[in-house]
């Protein structure tokens, strides 16, 4: 008695998904022998079949299951269902099949296919689950029906592994179409199409992608989601932000079901073995399970339909599906948990033997066995810390006892180098001490050469705390201690000595030996202090003038970065925030500015305090452009850092000199008082921090009218940077000396400053410090556009920088036009003052350009009106609105900006 089922295609469609990519892909199935739907179970391979070929009128639908092994039972199924799919065209051979009148396989489909002869139509015979079958006999037979099946006829096969049909010849010669668990996986569109369908909210992009994400698109999970989501009345949003607490016990149910009960003892503990692995290839797996025939088991198992997935572009490496692992882990914990621990040591063992160190820490703080970790460190933290594996690195040697810390020089010294590697300057120093005291109470006794590179670290402590003598006495005594063979000692006191004699001033030294650092470090593939050396050799080559090629240095350290993955090390950042210097100074602001943000991705969200170069040179770039209010922003954050924080000198003076142009724009001399009297003040100015502290200094001198003391500044810092030839240095203060001679009235000064500086610049290239001042000297810079004492090249860039400073200036105030100032009148919440006593559309302009940081003078200029009229426009617009002073006013300016957006 034959069951009616097996012959039944499956009925209820009514709310599965249309797949129209997958269905795309059938429209030419006619033209080919073989149909192949292959997946693991729950990827919706039998609903795919059926919905492709519900509107069909000739298909035949066998349903197999584990008994059809039987070949007499397969056959009659099989032609019962061929029967059905040709409208009955072989009566004969269903009789013969039935009485099992056949001599062979062979001979029965030779008059099935006689019969079918007259049957022209289009047909499809479909063989669900035929992973089912493992009886040779019906395989070859199958191989021979679909060799000599008629071609209006296509088989169609759902199947969780390769079914052994001749595949591989059908394939080549491109018959057959195959439907994998990639294409059978919903993307993100068709999982938001599925959770609307069955859940009453709805679902939104982002969430359906971070759910499909999280499955990898296997249908049946999203099911069991979005059945679980019904049942606890949960939205869609609150179970993607809670998949660890996802119900996986219905699940794992279904895997225990469909999957693992299905496998033989010795494959189930092969997989839960392997399930130790988040992926995996022979050489692990072999071992970890001690099996000589591992890559085969592999490669069987990936034939078997058992969610295991061939990693793209590598050969013989594999991973679980994420669901399936989440599974294989929960499986092992409950069957086999007291070798939990050996597992992962054993995965610790056979990762190191690959050379991956941080998969076998990983490994190793699962296995709960530090003594391992410290093995592990001893051997492979050094490379780690080169390639920029500094997180992980932390993380393990956290787990170390003292005694297995401190009675293990090389990882002491390891530990302090992670925090130095990091700028956590303020904790070497600490951490070194506490090193002593523990080493002295373990008793442990320093090689000479141990003492040499502890004292290389201690160099490099001193430099970062501002002590050089100190440094280059301890590098010194570190490179008397070293030999040759102690190649990351040496590497360290060599820079120390070349970052020493940079901080003093001695720049033709220190390149010379930051060059020297570069080539060691590359020779011992010590790439952190390659890249540390290149960038203090642009710092070098900007301060002795040479800066298109310090901008040359950065693009050979850029290539470092790439080519050795140190994109995530607090070094990138450093070399992002000496290219924004650069290209501040060449005015290219949009490229410094996406530096500058590139930098604060690089320390991401978890280094704060770092983050102070990055913001100060963004406020910089804002008030560049007069974005007060974006600048407000940065300054806040750059406030609040420095009152948390201490930083070296280098740090606050970038930090102040976006203070200063801030409230130099605003007009906030208060604040730059209050800055003034607190300042540092370096006993010298001998190197480029140094000097940019002292010009700050200057700056607020000359914006608070102390200009004597500002020309005593000046002349100070213009010594010293002849003295010791920091030629981008000279340029600076040059301008900054034409400023104060301008503020004095005295333009022959202002002018015979500004000739050097535009003679310099032709090295230097600079012209951002010419921009952030040039409302007070633009009439200078003008007026030596147009003069023939100047060489071509600078009178070309004179009249350059007149024209960027003249478009500056007008860019700062544009949002005050006609069209800006009609939107703020009609605006609903504007002030009732501002609409009762409306402002001329000139007095509106006067105030934009007061928001904008001009004086009366250069307003006067702006407008080419007398300086009497501006200052009858002032009065005006301040009873208007109800001010007293000019700080009143952009303070008024900058609400009104900030109320339509800006």
């Amino acid at each position: 008695m034959w069951i009616p089922s097996k012959l039944t295609r499956p009925g209820r469609l009514h709310n599965a998904i249309v797949r129209p990519r997958v269905l795309d892909l059938l429209l030419q199935a006619p033209c080919y022998k073989l149909v192949l739907f292959r997946s693991p179970a729950g990827y919706g391979k039998t609903t795919m079949a059926a919905q492709w070929l519900a509107d069909k009128p000739n298909v035949g639908w066998y349903n197999i299951d584990e008994s059809d092994n039987d070949s007499f039972r397969f056959i009659n199924y099989l032609l019962q269902a061929l029967n059905k799919a040709t409208h009955f065209s072989m009566p004969n051979s269903l009789k013969l099949a039935e009485k099992r009148q056949f001599s062979s396989f062979h001979s029965l489909f030779g008059e099935v296919f006689a019969e079918m002869a007259d049957f022209h139509q289009e047909a499809y015979l479909v063989l669900d689950d035929y992973h089912l079958i493992s009886d040779d006999d019906i395989h070859e037979a199958m191989r021979f029906f679909i060799k000599h099946m008629p071609d209006n006829l296509t088989l169609v096969v759902t199947s969780r592994t390769a079914p052994p049909l001749g595949t591989a010849n059908l394939r080549v010669r491109d018959l057959m179409i195959e439907i994998g668990n990639d294409l059978l996986a919903f993307d993100t569109e068709e999982t938001t199409r599925f959770f609307n369908q069955r859940v009453a909210d709805g679902i939104d992009d982002t969430t359906a992608d971070n759910l499909r994400n999280y499955v990898e698109g296997w249908p049946s999970a999203l099911q069991l989601i979005a059945l679980q989501a019904q049942h606890q009345r949960r939205t869609l949003a609150q179970s993607a932000e809670s998949m660890s607490q996802f119900n996986h016990a219905h699940l794992w149910d279904y895997l225990v079901e469909e999957v693992f009960d299905l496998l033989d003892q010795e494959t189930r503990v092969f997989l839960m073995q392997c399930s130790v692995l988040d992926h995996f290839n022979d050489a692990l797996v072999t071992a970890l399970t001690e099996r000589d025939d591992a890559l085969s088991m592999i490669e069987s198992l990936n034939r078997y339909g058992l969610f295991i997935h061939p990693l793209e572009g590598e050969q013989n490496w594999y991973r679980f599906h994420n669901l399936f692992a989440e599974f294989l882990t929960h499986e092992r914990q409950a069957r086999m948990p007291q070798k939990e621990h050996e597992l992962h040591e054993t995965a610790a063992k056979a990762w190191l033997s690959q050379s991956v160190p941080h998969q076998a820490l990983r490994h190793a703080k699962m296995s709960n066995n530090s003594q391992l970790t410290a093995i592990i460190l001893l051997e492979h933290g050094w490379t780690m810390f080169n390639s920029g594996e500094l997180q992980s690195l932390e993380k393990a040697i956290a787990l170390l006892s003292a005694e297995q810390l401190y009675s293990q020089p090389k990882l002491c010294m390891l530990q302090a180098w992670l925090a130095q590697s990091q700028h956590r300057y303020n904790d070497v120093g600490d951490m070194l001490t506490k090193i002593d005291a523990e080493m002295a109470a373990l008793n442990v006794v320093l090689s000479t050469q141990e003492q040499g590179e502890f004292n290389a670290l201690r160099a490099q402590v001193a430099i970062n705390q501002n002590e050089p003598e100190k440094a280059l006495e301890l590098a010194e005594l570190a490179l008397s201690q070293l030999d040759n063979t102690v190649y990351r000692g040496r590497i360290v006191a060599t820079s120390v000595v070349g970052e020493v004699n940079h901080v003093l001033g001695h720049l033709s030294r220190a390149l010379p030996m930051m060059q020297q650092t570069e080539k060691l470090a590359r020779q011992y593939q010590v790439y952190h202090q390659a890249l540390w050396a290149m960038l203090q050799q642009s710092e070098i080559l900007i301060a002795q003038g040479y800066v298109q090629a310090a901008y040359e240095v950065q693009d050979s350290a850029f290539k470092l970065i790439e080519e050795h993955q140190l994109h995530q090390v607090p070094l990138h950042e450093f070399l992002l925030r000496i290219r924004a210097q650069i290209l501040w100074c060449w005015n290219r602001l949009d490229e410094a500015e996406e530096c500058a943000y590139k930098g604060l991705a690089v320390l991401g969200n978890h280094s704060g305090s770092k983050n102070l170069h990055s913001y100060s040179m963004l406020a910089r770039i804002a008030v560049g452009r007069g974005e007060l209010d974006k600048a407000a922003k940065f300054i806040d954050q750059i406030v609040h850092l420095l009152k948390q924080s201490t930083y070296h000198v280098d740090w606050t003076a970038n930090a102040s000199l976006s203070l200063i142009l801030f409230w130099q724009a605003r007009g906030d001399l208060d604040a730059m008082r209050h800055w003034l009297e607190s300042a540092n003040r370096p006993k010298k100015a001998c190197n480029h921090f140094t000097q940019l502290q002292w010009r700050n200094i200057a700056r607020a001198q000359i914006n608070l009218g102390q200009l004597d003391e500002a020309q005593a500044t000046l002349d100070f810092i213009q010594t010293q940077a002849r003295k010791k030839q920091l030629v981008t240095d000279i340029n600076r203060n040059l301008i900054v000396l034409s400023v104060l001679a301008a503020t004095k009235k005295d333009d022959e000064a202002a002018r015979l400053y500004l000739k050097e500086a535009l003679e310099m610049t032709s090295q230097t290239g600079i012209m951002g410090n010419f921009l952030i001042d040039g409302a007070k000297i633009s009439h200078v810079l003008e007026k030596l556009g147009h003069k023939s004492e100047l060489g071509d090249l600078e009178r070309h860039r004179a009249q350059q920088l007149t024209k960027a400073i003249s478009t500056t200036q007008r860019s700062r105030s544009i949002h005050f036009d006609e069209e800006f100032v009609e939107k703020l009148i009609n605006h609903p919440n504007i002030p009732e003052l501002v609409r009762t006593s409306p402002l001329t559309q000139r007095e509106w302009q006067v105030l934009g350009l007061i928001y904008s940081g001009f004086s009366n003078e250069q307003i006067a200029q702006e407008l080419d009106v007398a300086g009497t009229t501006i200052k009858t426009h002032i009065r005006n617009l301040y009873q208007k609105l109800n001010i007293a002073n000019r700080k009143e006013a952009i303070h008024t300016a900058e609400n009104l900006l900030q109320l339509m957006g800006y």
